[in-house]
């Protein structure tokens, strides 16, 4: 039900298909919106039919940018968890807590619900290989759908990948390009491969489709928060696609009258790497100034998607945030500690994100909150363990435990 594509920075109009980018404006800005038909979808998209459709993400097929004939993978990716988080919320100073858990997606990231669109895509075009860049979940969520597809994905990322998400890369078979260089030089080779050699592009920030499938990251919290929506929804940011994907999923929900209310946004950048959110706040935008973050899945000084970031957080009345990489770190402690969820750096960002909220007077005592864990900490044991400390070493002798039992009882 897809009817045209607007370029966010232009506002020009293409049909679907035409272009992947504005002309007008060139692919470092003339980044694509798709926009649907909402009243054909207000008929299809209601309690009644979701109740008979498959828990996953293609029951919001109305609002995906799928041909008709179209039948996508019926590989379960989506209508992950809703967990709630009394303990957490508690210790954040707030009334409500509930995790939107993507950690249980099919490669541990939020990033399945993107790349699956894309290889759906790819397919539908006869494409045989797909490619994108990635600071690491993107890459090993479209590892593993082209794998799933038997599409042959070609992955460029850069030489600071953590060792788990590269594991993952070659368990499903991709072919790998470790650049020594950044992110954006990893993405502007990809770039030029896709050009060059025909390869599906995957890359969000340049394919308007996929930012879609992150979409209904936004749709299922509207529709399992329906009876009781929070008062706002946490999310980090890198290059932006995420939370403007999940922003448009519950605008959208509204739109066709599923749901009355709309969270506000609150976007999350690491300090050190925080272009989008300087931006929010009236610096003029100047991507790779910053410095760097050791929650690699947001390290992204130049994100390709930062209008649609802005433009999400600003249409809900949200705010950005920008904790440091310490308040990060033990974001990942206290989210494992106080709801047995492993959250990856990048993710725990989130609960920092509301903890900085909470401090400086954005968030209340009785505020309700759905917080996006979006990748799992096991793809960064490096950077779980920087955060979580050491085991207790000891000889086999039964003393030793009893002295260590001893003293975390002393106040």
């Amino acid at each position: 039900m897809m009817r045209q594509l607007t370029c966010v920075c232009c506002n020009a109009h293409y049909a679907p298909g035409e272009t992947l980018w504005c002309p007008k404006c060139g692919f470092d800005d003339g980044i694509l919106d798709v926009e649907f038909d909402i009243p054909a979808a207000t008929w299809l998209l209601n309690a009644t039919t979701l109740a008979s459709r498959g828990l996953n993400h293609w029951r919001y097929r109305e609002l995906l940018p799928l041909q008709k004939e179209t039948r996508p993978s019926p590989e379960h990716i989506g209508w992950t968890p809703m967990i709630e988080a009394p303990r957490l919320a508690q210790a954040l100073g707030i009334g409500r807590l509930r995790l939107k858990d993507d950690t249980r997606s099919a490669s541990a990231s939020f990033k399945d619900r993107a790349s699956s669109v894309g290889v759906t895509l790819a397919l539908e075009a006869g494409a045989t290989d797909i490619a994108c860049a990635s600071t690491g979940n993107a890459a090993s969520s479209l590892a593993h759908c082209a794998a799933a597809a038997g599409l042959r994905a070609n992955i460029f990322v850069s030489e600071r990948i953590p060792d788990g998400k590269l594991a993952q890369l070659l368990a499903y078979g991709a072919r790998v390009f470790k650049v020594q260089g950044s992110y954006d030089q990893a993405w502007r080779l990809c770039m030029k491969a896709c050009d060059a050699f025909g390869w599906y592009n995957r890359n969000c920030a340049i394919n308007p489709y996929l930012v879609e499938g992150k979409k209904t990251g936004g749709l299922e919290i509207a529709e399992q928060c329906v009876s009781d929506p929070p008062d706002w929804v946490s999310a980090s940011v890198g290059d932006g696609c995420s939370i403007a994907g999940i922003w448009k999923g519950l605008r959208q929900m509204n739109e066709v009258g599923f749901t009355n209310g709309r969270p506000k946004m609150l976007g999350v950048q690491a300090v050190g790497v925080a272009p989008i959110a300087k931006a929010f706040n009236g610096a003029p935008f100047k991507p790779g100034a910053d410095g760097v973050t050791y929650a690699d899945s947001i390290d992204c000084p130049v994100p390709r998607n930062w209008r649609k970031a802005l433009n999400a957080v600003r249409e809900s009345n949200g705010i950005y945030v920008t904790p440091n990489d310490e308040e990060i770190r033990a974001a990942v402690r206290e989210t494992g500690r106080l709801t047995g969820c492993f959250a990856e750096p990048a993710a725990a960002a989130a609960i920092a994100g509301i903890a900085t909220a909470r401090r400086n007077g954005i968030l209340g005592p009785k505020d309700s909150v759905v917080a996006v864990i979006s990748g799992n900490g096991l793809k960064d044991i490096a950077g779980a363990r920087s955060a979580i400390g050491e085991p207790n070493v000891v000889p086999p002798e039964f003393g030793e435990i009893e002295r260590i039992v001893e003293k975390d009882r002393q106040p």
